[in-house]
């Protein structure tokens, strides 16, 4: 997650990550697949309630690239579930 400093423009920025695994239905093996990384962008904000580190998302929005990585502004989100502190 990255903060901007109270004297640039507010944006809240973090790299989500879709380690999930999943299955071959031809040979009934299931495999990691490499990670994918999305980069999301709250633009004029300092923070969105909900979204930490282990948070597994929902996004809905249009995808860009920025700096060698896709990205998406200001999408729709739906938090689907929390990591539970241990």
């Amino acid at each position: 997650m990255t903060h901007q400093p109270p004297s640039e423009q507010p944006f809240f920025s973090a790299i989500v990550v879709d380690a999930l695994e999943h299955s071959s239905m031809a040979t009934g093996s299931v495999a990691k697949k490499p990670y994918d990384r999305l980069r999301v962008i709250w633009l004029g904000r300092n923070r969105v309630p909900g979204i930490e580190a282990g948070v597994e998302l929902r996004l809905e929005g249009m995808v860009t690239q920025q700096d060698g990585l896709p990205a998406m502004f200001n999408p729709r989100y739906e938090i689907l579930s929390r990591q539970e502190n241990r």
